[in-house]
């Protein structure tokens, strides 16, 4: 089947890709998606002040900046019809923990590479990309988790390739995915099966925008991309010419604060509010994750091993 070019949606490569994207993650042509395809139901609105969770703020905290990388589509994030007014799933639980809080939120765009090591400086007060916990990162990054998301594999709908579960499966073959995500670590650090099986290495391809991810697949450049697991669910739901492959590892996603923060208990406090009281369930049913939901927020967990 002839590959359909992707022109009206765009799957966000973030935290888990994300990545998300996505992916983190995780998480297609960097085009925003059509305002049809944005959910519009608000889920923050109706969020109350928590004064249990506001108090473990620490003394004085108002204001927050947060940085957010935008990437296209939904369920990452993305811009309504008027072209400025950011959405998201992330976007959504950051606002609603937020009104939790009783703060006021500065949010800033930032490329989703540049998000963590801005923490330490103290350019950010906290990063909301949908970005994946995994060991190597909470040497340097708290997270406080607020769903679960991980990463996953797609390509063209007339492509051979099958369930991808073991790295091997993709020797001799070009993989896309974003830069400086769980994918591209995942994808570096398994590169050596190759050579062990006596296989010819597969290249790992990486972008800095979803736009030549995709580009890359449209054009034969590549054979596979990985990424978020819902951004690319997003993908194949709304596009013609993809398909899903599956789900390979799967990730806490949380929010990224500079090692050491004192904003953690406060923030887990406000996810969990959020859990308790109906409101998270409303957003993920918003963005049709409900697959990602947690039973509780947690402060750094050790990386999911599967």
């Amino acid at each position: 089947m002839p590959f359909v070019a992707i022109t009206s949606a765009a799957l966000l490569l973030t935290a888990c890709g994300s990545g998300s994207g996505d992916p983190g993650g995780t998480d297609a042509s960097g085009v925003a998606a059509k305002s049809d395809e944005v959910p519009t139901t608000d889920v923050v609105s109706a969020v109350r002040k928590d004064d249990a969770a506001a108090k473990l703020l620490p003394a004085g905290t108002t204001h927050l900046t947060v940085a957010v990388s935008v990437g296209g589509t939904p369920p990452g994030t993305t811009y309504l019809a008027d072209g400025a007014t950011l959405t998201g799933q992330d976007v959504d639980f950051t606002k609603a923990v937020a009104r939790v809080l009783g703060i006021r939120l500065k949010i800033e765009q930032a490329s989703f590479e540049a998000i963590l090591p801005a923490l330490d400086s103290g350019k950010y007060d906290f990063g909301a990309s949908n970005f994946g916990v995994t060991d190597e990162r909470r040497k340097t990054i708290d997270f406080v988790t607020y769903v679960n998301d991980g990463q996953g594999f797609a390509t063209r709908k007339d492509s051979k390739l099958a369930k991808i579960t073991d790295l091997k499966q993709l020797c001799g073959l070009n993989v896309a995915t974003g830069a400086g995500t769980t994918f591209e670590a995942t994808l570096e650090a398994g590169k050596h099966v190759c050579s062990d099986a006596g296989k010819k290495a597969y290249r790992v391809q990486t972008y800095a925008e979803p736009s030549a991810v995709w580009s890359s697949l449209q054009q034969g450049r590549s054979d596979i991309v990985m990424s978020t697991i819902n951004g690319l669910r997003y993908a194949v739901a709304h596009q013609q010419g993809l398909k899903f492959l599956n789900e390979y590892h799967r990730l806490d996603v949380g929010f990224a604060f500079k090692k050491g923060t004192k904003l953690a208990p406060a923030f887990q406090a406000a996810v969990n509010r959020l859990l308790s009281d109906g409101s998270y369930d409303r957003i993920l049913r918003k963005w049709g994750t409900t697959g990602s939901a947690i039973k509780e927020s947690r402060i750094s967990p050790p990386e999911l091993k599967d």
